[in-house]
């Protein structure tokens, strides 16, 4: 089942149509970039009517029983919970009654609290007067997340009580806006009226990477096969952009081997703690000073952006061909423990296009996404190959958008992939490639911005 976010479709599409027959229920609009490329690949491509998107889990059982589906996935965090609950009543295996504990952070934050397990402390919050009353039991600052959001949309940092106010009236806005983009959960009636806040904890990268430039965060990307959790490997991070957005992620991180265990077993906790059977897995960790770390989140599906075509080049694994053969039955043979960077095939990276400098600051004025420029004019390292992702990007002569903190990564322009020889190298041209952008990118004419 298709809907916005997760790995790109072409690429879901092609593995799984090289391990089963696959039928296209599309709740999203398909990529123009990929749309001829999913009528070729799947047996069939149906976009649902309004009307019939109404009880969500009941149009993909009965479209699963018109087809004879073995087996019932998505790659969208939107449409998680819907597709286990169809799984469940299919009889088909998937991520389980408790899926919706990986989606709603409310939830997710309480399992995590019941376990004992390490994260920020925090609070529920439904309406205005609930934030302000839990702005006055948690230390500031803090910050404010919609419970079933992704991509860090309707992020707010909280710095004093006259925050709370606007921060809550912002954070609504920008729910409201998502949905209208596609960008919000598929299934949960009024989902988008649930936040969670908590206290921002300090992290640091100093401690846990050899060189600068990482970010003080990581995520570990892995399965659950029959209820046993399969760590695949150790992702590690550009600097966030405020108040949390993600800029790029590398495959692997460069962590030592004690350092890359004590990770793994903590989201080998977190992902135990929730419960979930068969799905993949994506599980943030905040990194501190003296070891010090904190959940951030688990997901019930692989990483987004370009994580899982990164792995598939650095560590030779088909995740989607291979969850797909799980799925339905087949054997297969996940790795006995979290692969290293020693095992690596060089190293892979994915950078999100936003409008703002290394330090995070909004470039000085409009400019014009235009890959092939990018490409010719950005030096980066020996050996070291960029490309685009067409289909999560803006066309070529577009203007780039304004970056909303807010929105998060809904105001990305363009999504890059790049292959180096290790870690350190695609850090450094990521950092080379942010820095060149705001200059090597054409201007925009007055006209183009107005449109």
């Amino acid at each position: 089942m298709h809907a916005k976010g997760g790995p790109p479709l072409g690429h879901v599409l092609s593995r799984a149509a090289a391990k089963a027959q696959v039928h296209l229920l599309a709740l999203s609009a398909l990529p123009p970039a990929v749309a001829g490329d999913a009528h070729r690949l799947c047996a069939s491509v149906v976009t649902p009517t309004d009307a019939d998107r109404g009880d969500l889990v009941s149009l993909i059982v009965a479209r699963a029983k018109a087809v004879g589906a073995d087996a019932v996935l998505t790659f969208s965090e939107y449409a998680v919970v819907a597709v286990a609950e169809a799984c469940e009543a299919l009889g088909l295996p998937g991520a389980g009654g408790a899926a919706a504990l990986a989606r709603d952070k409310r939830l997710m934050r309480r399992t995590w609290h019941e376990h004992g397990l390490p994260q920020p402390e925090f609070r529920p919050v439904a309406t205005e007067a609930d934030l302000h009353e839990a702005a006055t039991r948690l230390p500031f600052p803090l910050l404010l997340k919609a419970a079933w959001s992704a991509g860090s949309t309707a992020h707010q940092i909280i710095r004093s009580p006259h925050e709370v106010s606007g921060a809550w009236r912002r954070s609504r806005e920008v729910m409201a806006e998502s949905a209208q983009l596609g960008y919000a959960e598929l299934h949960v009636a009024e989902a988008d009226a649930d936040f969670v806040v908590e206290q921002i904890v300090t992290g640091t990268a100093a401690e846990w990477f050899d060189d600068p430039g990482w970010g003080d965060y990581v995520s570990v990307e892995g399965v659950v096969a029959r209820g046993v959790f399969h760590p695949v490997c150790v992702s590690g991070r550009m600097p966030t952009v405020e108040p949390f957005t993600e800029r790029a992620g590398i495959t692997p991180a460069q962590l030592s081997p004690a350092a890359q265990d004590r990770i793994v077993a903590l989201a080998r906790d977190s992902v135990d703690a929730l419960g979930l059977r068969d799905c993949g897995i994506h599980t943030e960790i905040k990194l501190g000073a003296d070891g010090r770390m904190w959940l951030i989140e688990t997901a019930a599906r692989f990483g987004g952006a370009m994580t899982v075509p990164q792995i598939e080049e650095v560590f030779d694994l088909d995740l989607i061909g291979m969850l797909v053969d799980h799925l339905l039955g087949r054997p297969v043979a996940w790795p006995e423990r979290a692969l290293t960077p020693a095992q690596a095939r060089g190293a892979a990276g994915s950078l999100v296009v936003l409008a703002v400098d290394g330090a995070g600051a909004a470039w000085q004025d409009r400019r014009v996404w235009d890959f092939p420029a990018v490409a010719d004019r950005v030096p980066l390292s020996r050996g070291s190959r960029l490309s685009v992702v067409a289909e999560s990007s803006v066309a070529d002569g577009s203007t780039v958008p304004v970056y909303d903190p807010a929105a998060g990564a809904n105001t990305m322009a363009a999504l890059c992939l790049l292959s180096a020889a290790d870690p350190r190298t695609v850090l450094r041209d990521f950092e080379t490639l942010v820095d060149a952008l705001p200059r090597i990118l054409p201007a925009a004419q007055l006209e183009e911005v107005s449109r």
